[in-house]
């Protein structure tokens, strides 16, 4: 178990959001439905469409031509694609859930951070889509400081680019050695905080729960609560 005191001298505290604050999953789930009942209008079948969409997203969340993917599986022709596309990745980034459930105790857990530290959100993705998720969860308020990586600079600049992460420690004033930060991927969150000298908290949430801890945080936790009990002492 890691002792708290490795974590003194902490001068501001980055949060990830998707399966760090809330279930990923819960997004996807409703974005997929979507996108099926946009392709009714093309003559498909939207339950249907909707598991192949669904199906694709649990395969790799991130891995990019999803709606394409799903439309292959479901039987559409390759060269019929160009035609179905446009509207099926407008309903996906125009989807706007109206609530999206937080983790238990995050909410609680990101109060007791921001009474002792500056704090910031660190995330990658559709810029649209990532406002429209931190509006669900009820916290687009809450963070003085958001990044979106992809305003930055496009995909090239997510997570583990240092590019983010440097942003974030200019706009808040802080060195970026002296972060601190939380989210559930060694590969992007761990490894984007090693890039920069900054300690990091693995939190074991959301879809990348059983990942190795490959690069190694500087420690792993249950949730969000945790790493907030670990922080404050």
């Amino acid at each position: 178990m890691t002792d708290s005191a490795v974590f003194s001298g902490a001068t501001a505290i980055v949060v990830d959001l998707d399966d760090t604050i809330y279930p990923q999953a819960a997004y996807l789930y409703g974005a997929a439905r979507a996108v099926g009942r946009a392709g009714a209008a093309a003559g498909l079948d939207p339950v249907r469409l909707g598991r192949a969409v669904r199906r694709q997203l649990i395969a790799g969340s991130d891995r990019g031509r999803t709606i394409d993917r799903a439309l292959l599986r479901y039987g559409v022709p390759a060269a019929d694609l160009p035609a179905i596309l446009p509207v099926l990745v407008a309903a996906f980034t125009g989807y706007r859930p109206r609530r999206l459930p937080l983790f238990p105790g995050a909410a609680a857990a990101l109060d007791a951070i921001a009474a002792r530290f500056p704090i910031a959100c660190l995330t990658d993705g559709n810029p649209v889509i990532q406002r429209a998720k931190l509006a669900a969860v009820g916290l687009d308020a809450f963070f003085p400081v958001v990044v979106i990586t992809d305003e930055l600079g496009g995909r090239a600049l997510r997570k583990p680019d240092p590019a983010g992460l440097r942003e974030v420690a200019s706009r808040l004033g802080v060195p970026p050695a002296g972060l601190v930060m939380i989210g559930d991927r060694p590969g992007k969150d761990v490894a984007v905080a090693a890039a920069l000298g900054a300690r990091s908290i693995r939190v074991r949430t959301g879809e990348y729960t059983d990942c190795p801890d490959d690069p190694p945080a500087t420690a792993v936790v249950a949730d969000l609560p945790a790493a907030a009990g670990l922080l404050l002492g």
